[in-house]
């Protein structure tokens, strides 16, 4: 089975690129906003960690966000909580598709969190600064504070740039997209 890690800045449209792959696609942000709204282990365990912040089952978005906002210490305290529940939804869906030729990690942290392996074929999602801001002012809980906030417990973009075997430019048209997916498919097979 081939590994395919998605890397790039916040709202470079990873996800968007993942699911035009056409083949299963584990995706951690999805997974997180799972986490909160249906595992109660979870909130307990966070509301143990920020009793004063993450109050009510399920967690809302703006709960979270505000816990953020609150102190610089309590994403460290999210993230200590939330990444070991992903990483085990992670290696169920590695399991779960072990016959599949082909699978996609859309996961943020993916690096920073040592989630990838050697074998890996890491692709770094390319876009305009200006389009990315374009598109985040269009998400609902759209917060320039928390964006940076995530920014900077991310490793620099040069670096997962580098990193990466192949560069997809994202100019947001499925077409432009799917026309460098069949090359890179082309690639490793």
């Amino acid at each position: 089975m081939i590994r395919i890690g998605i890397l790039g800045d916040i709202g470079s449209g990873k996800s968007f690129v993942s699911k035009s792959f056409g083949y299963p696609v584990f995706n951690a942000d999805s997974e997180v906003g799972k986490l909160y709204k249906k595992n109660r282990k979870v909130f307990i365990k966070l509301n143990k960690a920020l009793p004063k912040h993450i109050t009510q089952f399920p967690i809302s978005k703006q709960e979270v966000t505000k816990t953020i906002l609150a102190n610089k210490n309590n994403l460290r305290k999210i993230i200590k909580i939330i990444h070991p529940e992903i990483r085990k939804k992670m290696n169920f869906f590695v399991k779960k598709n072990k016959k599949k030729k082909l699978i996609i990690l859309d996961i943020p942290l993916l690096l920073e969190n040592k989630i990838n392996r050697k074998r890996d074929i890491l692709i770094f999602i390319d876009s305009k600064k200006r389009e990315i801001l374009k598109r985040l002012k269009k998400r609902k809980n759209f917060n320039y504070k928390i964006i940076n906030k995530f920014r900077k417990i991310q490793l620099p973009l040069d670096f997962k740039k580098k990193k990466s075997k192949f560069i997809i430019k994202n100019n947001f048209t499925k077409r432009f997209i799917k026309k460098q997916i069949k090359y890179i498919l082309k690639q490793i097979h």
